[in-house]
Order: C-alpha cells, then structure tokens, then sequence
C-alpha cells in the first residue's frame, strides 16, 4: 500500500554564521541533513519540529518562517512505497543551550557505525560560506539550499546559542 511520509526540517544559524546539520548513520549508509523528523498524528508541523528538535539535540527552539513544502515527487529513500513531503522551517534557539558537536564528517565512534542495522546522528556546524547542495545527501534539503543561497540576506542569524565544538 502506498503511504504519504511528512517529514517536517528546521534550519538553525548561529551568530557565527554556521548552519547546524545532522550527520547520520542509518542502516549502513551515511547521510548529512538538515535536523528534523517525521510528523505524528494528532501534531502539527510547527509542534512537530520543536519536539524532534528537543528529542534529537536538546535544543528548544520556536519556529520561524515557512522555507519550502516538497513540490515533486520524492520517494523515500527507505521504503520505496512511502512519497515524502517535507516541511522546512527556519528556527530559532528559545534559551541559551549548550550543544555537543563535531568538526569532522560522519565523526561516529566505532561502536555506533558497527551494526550495519543501527542508527545514529552527531551534529555539525558549516560556515554559511561552505554550505552547498554537495554538503548535504537529500535531494530535498539540496532545493532547499538553494533556496537558502538565492535569499541570503533573508536568513536570520540566532544570537541566543552558546556552542562547545569537539574534534
């Protein structure tokens, strides 16, 4: 049967013009994208992010304006009877927060990349400048940095987040 999948991404930039991302190891493969998940019933889009934002870094945020709602086609990369929407948003830090990052690529412990049937994320900030459509692995979140790309001056900076970087 095929299904609709909604997934809902937010787009947070620090005061030091970086961009926070999730690098992922999921069923083997590895991914770079935006921080984000998947709408529950009953929730709305905007609840959606603050709560997979609070679940995945610890991080409250309020949401801010709408980017971009998916409008191809996209089929999960997972499950080939699945059609993804996603949902983009800006988001903003609500409190100061300190946040664990890498500064290096798909940076997992051996342990966490192991079985091949795991899945994990660590969290890494990229300069504005070093942000491309090659940085990130979704086809969706590629439109959307160009998106981010064509408004640069649209995009707001968060100034309430205080960040520890971890080599």
């Amino acid at each position: 049967m095929f299904n609709f999948n909604i997934r809902v991404y937010g787009i947070l930039r620090d005061s030091n013009n970086r961009v926070l991302v999730s690098d992922e190891f999921i069923r083997g493969e590895y991914y770079t994208k935006f921080p984000g998940g998947g709408l529950e019933f009953g929730e709305g889009t905007r609840d959606c992010l603050a709560r997979e934002f609070m679940e995945e870094t610890g991080l409250a945020v309020t949401i801010g304006d709408h980017i971009y709602t998916t409008d191809i086609f996209q089929l999960s990369a997972f499950n080939k009877e699945h059609q993804i929407i996603s949902i983009y948003y800006f988001v903003h830090a609500a409190e100061p927060v300190a946040l664990e990052t890498k500064t290096k690529i798909f940076d997992f412990l051996p342990e966490q990349v192991a079985d091949k049937t795991a899945q994990c994320e660590v969290f890494r900030w990229i300069e504005w400048d070093d942000l491309t459509v090659e940085t990130v692995s979704l086809p969706l979140d590629k439109i959307v940095v160009n998106i981010l790309k064509d408004k640069p001056g649209d995009i707001p900076h968060d100034n309430t987040m205080l960040v520890r970087s971890f080599q």
